[in-house]
């Protein structure tokens, strides 16, 4: 095992144990709101502070981007840590919520890790080497048919500019897919997607901890995912399109009517 993964999965069960003390104990939450629909809580913070700790034991020299503490460190390397994905479904008890760690070397992602401390399922991913769930390799569904597809997305409650483009979007799938789910963790999301347990996923506006580690998995998944106006995956940008190949163009042709002009890939940006 690579000494980052090994890190990476010793920093993920460190804060899940943090998250499930809470979880199954019923302790008392300190919930704030960061904006609509968008919670921190107390154990959001503590799980980044046992991730960041965990690694900077063996590397103290490398970089953070956390959902939490932001930007710090300068290095080559850099962490992209998302404590507690799915933190409104944990306020509520509703067992659906992960933690999301990414390595990135010199602007390209290298390790990831998806960890649902819950069902205890760990999703790992390393460049080149294929993805994995609990050891197990995993790859995209092989289906072709868009008509028996199970898609999984995530409303853009946090900036409604995009609700109405999403709505038509919504109604494609609704009409022409076999099913909808929408459960609240962008990183398990994409993890299933990874392991065949979703046959595509949609969403606008995530932002670069919520999607790293899933992007890797997927690709070493055998999966395609892109910027959701076509072209390359933008982990700054956060509108997102994923599935295997066939039902990948399907919902792109699908959407295509409904893509805002500002996120078109003429008006962006390049990531790094």
């Amino acid at each position: 095992m690579h000494p980052l993964m090994n890190i990476a999965i010793r920093s993920a069960r460190s804060a899940g144990q943090i998250i499930l003390r809470y979880y199954r104990q019923g302790l008392d939450l300190e919930i704030e709101s960061k904006g609509p629909s968008d919670f921190v809580t107390q154990v959001d913070k503590q799980a980044e502070e046992a991730i960041i700790s965990t690694v900077r034991r063996s590397y103290p020299d490398h970089a953070f981007l956390g959902e939490e503490s932001g930007s710090s460190g300068q290095s080559s390397v850099r962490w992209i840590i998302d404590p507690l994905d799915g933190t409104n479904n944990f306020i509520h008890g509703f067992p659906h919520f992960s933690i999301s760690i990414a390595v990135e070397e010199s602007g390209v992602l290298s390790q990831a890790v998806v960890y649902d401390p819950v069902r205890d399922e760990l999703f790992t991913a390393g460049r080149g080497e294929g993805a994995q769930l609990d050891g197990r390799r995993i790859r995209v569904a092989p289906l072709r048919d868009p008509r028996l597809a199970l898609i999984g997305t995530g409303v853009p409650f946090r900036d409604k500019m995009y609700l109405e483009a999403y709505m038509g979007m919504f109604r494609e799938v609704v009409r022409d897919c076999g099913g909808l789910r929408r459960a609240g963790s962008a990183a398990l999301d994409l993890s299933y997607v990874a392991a065949g347990r979703l046959d595509g996923f949609w969403e606008f506006g995530l932002s670069p901890w919520d999607i790293a580690a899933g992007v890797l998995l997927i690709q070493e998944a055998g999966g395609i995912i892109t910027h959701l106006g076509g072209g390359p995956v933008q982990l700054n940008q956060g509108h997102i399109l994923t599935a295997n190949p066939t039902i990948h163009r399907a919902l792109s042709t699908a959407f295509a009517p409904y893509i805002p002009e500002d996120i078109k890939p003429d008006s962006l940006k390049s990531y790094g």
